[in-house]
This record gives structure tokens, sequence and C-alpha cells, in this order.
């Protein structure tokens, strides 16, 4: 009588890819945050040095320079807000489904457009006021939070653009921004329209 085959050995256990460690991805955020802190340092720097003009630029069809600085500051928080709360309807904060499919196209359309809005304002105010540390708490706290904004968001971009950071780095860096802007704009386009009031 023939003998029964025996059963073929067992496959051998594939042993899964080692995760990658977090303290290796926690050092690599450290390269878009000590850009983003450069950026907001030379920002700093030029505004310091840099002989502010004192004149105004293109008022559009505002009264002046500062109207059109409080508003397109005003539209930017706006598209800020908006941006927030996508943000957290795509993460699953908001209700249990992370929202349509057009929600991350309408985030980065809203991002790109608040960062539009941001660049004339920026800009006048390091051309033609430059960095101000003499004159008061609310000036001083603008200026800083205007370079740290700057800073946060080239972090951002690089963060966005590349998918090798921890989950968290993203929306951290996202409500770091958002922060950064809702204290620029309370301590310029809030404080001017509760001082002179909303006008055009």
């Amino acid at each position: 009588m023939a003998q029964a085959a025996a059963p073929p050995p067992p496959p051998m256990p594939v042993s899964a890819p080692a995760p990658p460690r977090s303290g290796a991805s926690a050092t690599r955020i450290l390269v878009p945050l000590g850009i983003g802190a450069l950026v907001a340092l030379s920002l700093g720097i030029y505004g310091r040095v840099h002989d502010p003009t004192g004149r105004s630029l293109v008022t559009l069809f505002f009264t002046d320079t500062i109207h059109l600085k409080v508003w397109l500051a005003t539209a930017a928080f706006l598209l800020a807000i908006g941006q927030l709360l996508g943000g957290l309807r795509m993460y699953g904060k908001l209700g249990k489904r992370r929202g349509p499919r057009w929600l991350r196209t309408g985030h980065r359309m809203f991002g790109t457009l608040a960062f539009l809005l941001t660049i004339p304002v920026a800009y006048h105010c390091l051309w033609a006021l430059g960095f101000q540390s003499g004159r008061g708490t609310r000036i001083l706290v603008h200026g800083i939070a205007g370079c740290f904004f700057f800073g946060a968001l080239t972090a951002k971009v690089i963060i966005v653009r590349t998918r090798r950071w921890p989950k968290w780095a993203l929306p951290t860096m996202g409500g770091i921004l958002f922060s950064l802007l809702t204290i620029v704009w309370i301590t310029s386009a809030l404080w001017f329209f509760r001082e002179v009031g909303v006008k055009f």
C-alpha cells in the first residue's frame, strides 16, 4: 500500500515593512518650520531696516488705501473661516461624513484666494509703514503676527506638496495659520472698524 504524500510545508510568513519611526517624521517637520521661520525673520528685518515711504498705493474704488487694506484683510479672514470649516469637515470633525468630493478643490481655491488678498495688504504695510516696534502693543503684535503668518504659510505650502510628513502636521499648520491671521485681523481691520466705523 502506497504511503500518502506528505503535505507541503506551510508558507513562510512575510514580515510587514516596518512603519516609519515617529521620531524621524517629527524631526523632518523641522525643515519646513525652519524655512518658514527664515521667511518670517526676513520680512521682519526688511520691515525694520527699510525706510518707510509713508505713501499710499492703489485705492481701487475705496476712498483711500487704509480702507482698501481693511476690506481685503476682512475678505481674507472670511475666506479663512470657510477654509477652517471645510478642513474640519474633510477630517470628519463636523459630522460623520467627510463631505462631498468638490470640498477639497474648494478648500484649495479659498486658500489661494485668501493668500492673494493678503499680498497687497502686506506689501503696503512693509513698503509704506515698515515694522514699527515703538508705537504701542497693538502695532507690535500686528507686525509680529503678520511676519509669522507668511512664515507659517510657507511651511504649510511645503507640507501640502509633500506626503512624507506626519498626519498631524497639515491640520496643525492650518490651525496655526488661521490663528495668526485672526490676530492680524483683530489688531488691524477689527480695530479700525471699532475706532473709525465701517466705511468704504
